[in-house]
This record gives C-alpha cells, sequence and structure tokens, in this order.
C-alpha cells in the first residue's frame, strides 16, 4: 500500500511539474523552461478531471493499512484535492489578473528564477518569449468569460494594472526586464553567438512582446475595466457568499465562521491597543493615541532618505538574527537566503515586502523582497518586525525546513497551509525579544504595530467580504488603529479586497501556535524547552492547524511519559 501511494505522489508531483512549467522553473527544475502554462479552458478542464481521478485513486488505498506517517501524507494529499476541487466549482480562474499578479508581473519576474549559462537556456528562453503570444490570447477569453459570468474583481483595485501592462512595452527594447538576459551573458558563450542572441532577443521582445503586451493594455482599458464591478465584496459574485465561506476555511484550515472571526479581531484589536498605549506611556509622548500614530507617519527621524540605506538597514538586522537562531530552534536549515530590492515595475501596487523560496535543488538561495518605493512610507521603527517575519525566524526558516524534509513527498515540501505559513511569520514577529530586537521602545511600538494590522485584517476582511464595510470604513478602521501609513493601508485593503480570506491565516494561526505553546509549557512545567517544542511545530512541514494540534498534544503526552 505504501508504495502504491508514493507511486500516486511522484505522478502526480510529476503532472504538476509538467503543467505548470513556471512552477517548475522557479523550483530549479528546468526541463519546462521552453514553454508557459497552457490556460486554455480546454487545459483547466482537463487538470480538473485528472483531479477528480487523484482522489478516486487516493481514496481506493486503504489509509488503515499504512504506516502512521504515511496516514498524515495520506491525509494532506486528501484535504489539497479536496480543497482544489471545491475552488473549482466557483471559477476563480476567470480572474486571473489583479494588481498584485497577472502576465505583467509574472512572466518578468520569471528572469529573476531562470538560469542563463548556455545556448540552450537561451533557445528555450526565447521558446518561452515565442509562447506569450497564446497565454495573451488565452488570458484574454477568460477575462471575458469572467465578465459574461459577472465574475470579474472591483474597479477600484485594478486602477494601477493599465500601468503596470504599459510598463512592460512603452519602453526601449534594451531596458525591458525581459532582455537582462541577453545584456549579461554568460562568458562561456562565444562572441558570435553572443551577438546571434541578442538580435533574436530583441526581435522577440519587440515583436512578440511589446505588441502582445499592448494588446493586453487595449483589452484592459477598453474591455475589461468598463466591465469590472463597483461592489468589492466577493459576495457580490454569482456564489460569492458561498465562495467566501469556502476561502474563510481553506485560508485559516478552521471551520470558524465570519463572524466568529470578526469578533476574534476585535477583541486582539483591542488588546493590542492596550499594549501600544502602555509603550506611548514609557516615551513620554505628550498628546493624543491618534497624535502619535500622526507622530510616527511624519517625523522625518523615522524614515530613510536613499534606497540603498533602506537595504543596508534590512541587511543588518538579518545578519543580527542570524546567530542569535540556536536559541530558539534545535534543528536550523542549510539553505541561505538574501535580501533584494523589489523590481520597480512591481513595486507601486505591492505590500511591503515579499519572501521568495529557494529553488529545490538547492541552486537558487531563498530571498527577502524588499519594496523600496516611496521610502517616506517605509518607517523604520517596522523593519526588525517585518524583517523576523519574511527572513529568519519567519518564512525562511519554515520554508526552507519543510524544503529539507527527507522521505516526505514533494507536494508537501514544496506546498504549503496559508494558516501555518503566514501563522508562522507571525508568532516569528513575537521571537524578537528572546532574541535581542525590539529593545528601542519605537521598533517594540512598530511590532505591536504589525501585530495590530494583522489583528485589524480579521476585522476587515470580514466586514468588507461578509458584513457590508465600504472600502473607506475598512481604511479608516486600519488608520485608527495602527501605525502603517496611509499608502500602506491603501495597498492592503486593496490586497484584501482581491485576495478575500487570505488574510485571515496570519492571526489565527498565530494564535493558535501560541495556544499550543502555552498548553505545552502548562503541562510541561519545567521540562518544557522552548527549542525542543519549535522543532516539534516544524518538523512536518505546513500542517493544518488541526492536525498540528495533533502533533503537538502527541509530543506533550510522549514527553510527559518519558
Amino acid at each position: 500500500m505504501s508504495e502504491e501511494l508514493h507511486t500516486l505522489f511522484r505522478l502526480e508531483w510529476e503532472t504538476r511539474l509538467n503543467e505548470n512549467p513556471e512552477f517548475a522553473t522557479y523550483l530549479g527544475d528546468e526541463r519546462y523552461n521552453d514553454r508557459l502554462k497552457d490556460v486554455s479552458m480546454e487545459a483547466i478542464e482537463r487538470r480538473h478531471v485528472y483531479s477528480e481521478q487523484m482522489l478516486e485513486k487516493l481514496l481506493s488505498i486503504d489509509r488503515s493499512e499504512l504506516s502512521q506517517s504515511d496516514q498524515l501524507n495520506h491525509d494532506l494529499f486528501r484535504k489539497e484535492l479536496e480543497s482544489r476541487l471545491e475552488e473549482y466549482e466557483f471559477l476563480p480562474f476567470l480572474m486571473p489578473v489583479n494588481q498584485m499578479g497577472g502576465l505583467q508581473i509574472d512572466l518578468p519576474n520569471l528572469v529573476h528564477v531562470t538560469k542563463f549559462r548556455h545556448a540552450k537556456d537561451y533557445d528555450d528562453f526565447l521558446s518561452r518569449l515565442a509562447a506569450f503570444p497564446t497565454l495573451v490570447d488565452q488570458t484574454i477569453a477568460l477575462m471575458k468569460e469572467g465578465a459574461k459570468e459577472q465574475i470579474v474583481q472591483p474597479a477600484i483595485v485594478l486602477r494601477t494594472v493599465p500601468r503596470q501592462i504599459k510598463a512592460q512595452f512603452d519602453i526601449d527594447v534594451e531596458t525591458s526586464p525581459l532582455y537582462l538576459p541577453f545584456a549579461q551573458m554568460s562568458e562561456e558563450m562565444t562572441e558570435a553567438e553572443k551577438k546571434r542572441y541578442k538580435d533574436q532577443g530583441r526581435k522577440a521582445i519587440r515583436d512578440l512582446i511589446f505588441s502582445s503586451y499592448r494588446k493586453f493594455h487595449d483589452f484592459f482599458v477598453n474591455d475589461y475595466l468598463p466591465a469590472a464591478r463597483d461592489e468589492i465584496a466577493i459576495s457580490e459574485i454569482p456564489n460569492g457568499s458561498e465562495y467566501y465561506d469556502f476561502l474563510v476555511r481553506h485560508h485559516t484550515t478552521t471551520d470558524l465562521s465570519a463572524k466568529e472571526i470578526h469578533e476574534i479581531g476585535v477583541e486582539e484589536v483591542k488588546r493590542i491597543r492596550g499594549e501600544m498605549k502602555k509603550i506611548i506611556g514609557e516615551v513620554n509622548f505628550q498628546g493624543s493615541f491618534d497624535d502619535f500614530i500622526e507622530f510616527l507617519r511624519t517625523d522625518p527621524q523615522f524614515y530613510f532618505t536613499s534606497r540603498d540605506e533602506l537595504l543596508a538597514g534590512y541587511r543588518d538586522i538579518c545578519k543580527r538574527a542570524d546567530p542569535e537562531l540556536t536559541k530558539l530552534f534545535g534543528i536550523l536549515p542549510r539553505t541561505p537566503y538574501g535580501v533584494m530590492a523589489m523590481p520597480e515595475y512591481q513595486a507601486p501596487a505591492a505590500p511591503t515586502a515579499y519572501y521568495h523560496p529557494p529553488s529545490a535543488n538547492g541552486s537558487r538561495a531563498g530571498y527577502f523582497w524588499v519594496n523600496t518605493y516611496l521610502l517616506e512610507v517605509r518607517p523604520k521603527y517596522e523593519m526588525e518586525a517585518l524583517a523576523l517575519h519574511e527572513a529568519v525566524p519567519g518564512h525562511h526558516l519554515q520554508i526552507a525546513l519543510a524544503m529539507e524534509l527527507e522521505e516526505t513527498p514533494e507536494f508537501r515540501k514544496q506546498g504549503g497551509f496559508t494558516a501555518f505559513v503566514e501563522g508562522w511569520g507571525l508568532y516569528a514577529e513575537s521571537l524578537g525579544e528572546k532574541i535581542g530586537f525590539y529593545e528601542d521602545p519605537y521598533s517594540k511600538f512598530g511590532q505591536l504595530t504589525y501585530e495590530m494590522w494583522r489583528a485589524c485584517r480579521l476585522v476587515v476582511d470580514t466586514g468588507m467580504h461578509a458584513f457590508g464595510w465600504s472600502r473607506q470604513k475598512a481604511i479608516d478602521f486600519m488608520k485608527k488603529n495602527s501605525a502603517k501609513t496611509e499608502h500602506d493601508i491603501e495597498v492592503e485593503i486593496d490586497r484584501y479586497i482581491a485576495w478575500p480570506g487570505q488574510a485571515l491565516a496570519y492571526k489565527i494561526g498565530e494564535l493558535k501556535i501560541k495556544e499550543l505553546r502555552r498548553v505545552a509549557k502548562e503541562s510541561l512545567g519545567t521540562e518544557f524547552d522552548i527549542r525542543e517544542f519549535h522543532d516539534v511545530v516544524l518538523r512536518n512541514g505546513a500542517l493544518p492547524l488541526d492536525l498540528l494540534e495533533d502533533a503537538v498534544m502527541t509530543y506533550v503526552e510522549t514527553r510527559q511519559k518519558n
């Protein structure tokens, strides 16, 4: 039974890479670097039928005859397939573009994760560029069908997309991010090869990429934007309320209702605000809470004046965090990470930072991408919390450890449950004091601001998508309760509008991890070891919160017996 199960895992993984060539490239698998994903309706339906067949095969395997570890593999694979099949019914693929992602961002970003060394690498890339016009046509077809079915994004979050698209064609060929591989060619190439590929690259970008982006821009501005909806709630699309209920379950891996999550958020906002008021008292600020927030948003002492200084500041924080990790973890990842600036074409509508995982084969490090756009909205007091979330002990540590798991199916190494992954990232922020951070009261306030931001998400995401809140009401709530700058708040609110439910995962996941640590500490008393606890939480990779609780309670019970 075990071999049959793992054969199924290998088959599904190979099919996933074959069907998602860009994903394979991100993992460092170069076999499909000459292709782009087929997003035609026929291909989408084919993949859906395949998932149905995979679930049928999985359920034919007798779970009771599997080892304990394979029972967990079976359960996680089933959850993944069932969730994939359920989401398909809501037709989310008819909304393939928003301000955070789509072919105006995804293709240029591929350059950063593609290796360019030999002639074949350039041949593959040229084939990928040649496939772009078809991808544009397929994407337009999906969006036309979405407009017909009224499954479209709100106009308010799409307002920056035309500028993003235009940034990919209203430029000189040699300034395109897609020309970068040709501008920086490997020394292993002969001069004749370099000239030939440069000429081919210029032609492909000018004749195929620029013309396709112009076509997409015209469609987006003239046809799609006018069809975008005015209402911001996902509940306004067909079956939207049911879709939001699904997204809440999917991202939090709980059965909590939108109302329950909203109430948890209100209570957390109240608690954290009390902690923030204590900091205001400590620094002897004369004025109200709102006055202090305005002071933080506007005083020049809290902002860098150059992008290089901002990047250097983040790199310094990460370098200081690295050697302190042994205080909190028994097992650390081998894979390194770096800090780099987010691409300029992406930054204006992007959040403060991203984490890009390393390649699966170890050929590329993980990267903490920093948004250096508008320095006046990137305060110093938030930097420690953000770096700990995105790099270590947050996303890089957790994701790299998962990718290094031995005798674990690839779908678990490379996959994730949002509540676990983002819950861990937020939990990691709270570990800062244990490793020498937040000694400055303003940085501590910044950490509380980030925690408050995630608590506010529980209120505003459910508020907008389940309880009729306007975008402005959500913005005002965030402004009232956090020190986030107004630009950041608007970008974030638009993110929650375009990506319903995902933002709920952070606080729900963090609260569960803190709850489990509290239970373990109370149960084990003086035998509690924070390093051991963290290793238990991370040793299975990302898990749904109920299975994480099972793993921690099994550890506690076993520890009590020994």
